[in-house]
């Protein structure tokens, strides 16, 4: 079936938030929290993953936090998901089979560098003057 729990959404908010700190060196995981209204505890547990994982590295200390292993704009929401809730539409038949094709193909042709670029332009677009 197609199934994308919390753990993806709340993910690529902080990823997103990363990416828009713009590679100034790591990012304390509760500063990212923070700004994006993410519980820290489930982020914790979810940038371990992703760390584990190749998308994330992470340094100690008092000037520690996350950075990304590999640019924003080579790491697909896709391979977000699929490493945070497993195979997007592993069981899915049917119509259902279908629909899963098409969230995958959306979702690996975006990168987190795009979801950035989207919410920049959604922000110019949201702003209206009295």
């Amino acid at each position: 079936m197609i199934s994308i729990t919390t753990k993806s959404p709340y993910a690529l908010k902080a990823l997103t938030e990363l990416a828009r700190s713009g590679g100034a060196g790591p990012v304390p995981i509760g500063e990212l929290a923070r700004r994006r209204d993410v519980p820290v505890q489930f982020l914790e547990q979810l940038f371990a993953t992703l760390r584990r994982t190749g998308v994330l590295k992470s340094q100690r200390g008092v000037k520690g936090g996350y950075s990304f292993a590999r640019p924003p704009a080579e790491i697909t929401v896709l391979e977000v998901v699929e490493l945070l809730d497993g195979p997007l539409g592993r069981d899915a038949d049917g119509i259902f089979a279908d629909a899963a094709a098409a969230a995958r193909s959306i979702l690996a042709r975006t990168t987190i560098a795009d979801v950035v670029e989207r919410e920049r332009r959604e922000a110019g677009v949201a702003m209206y003057y009295i």
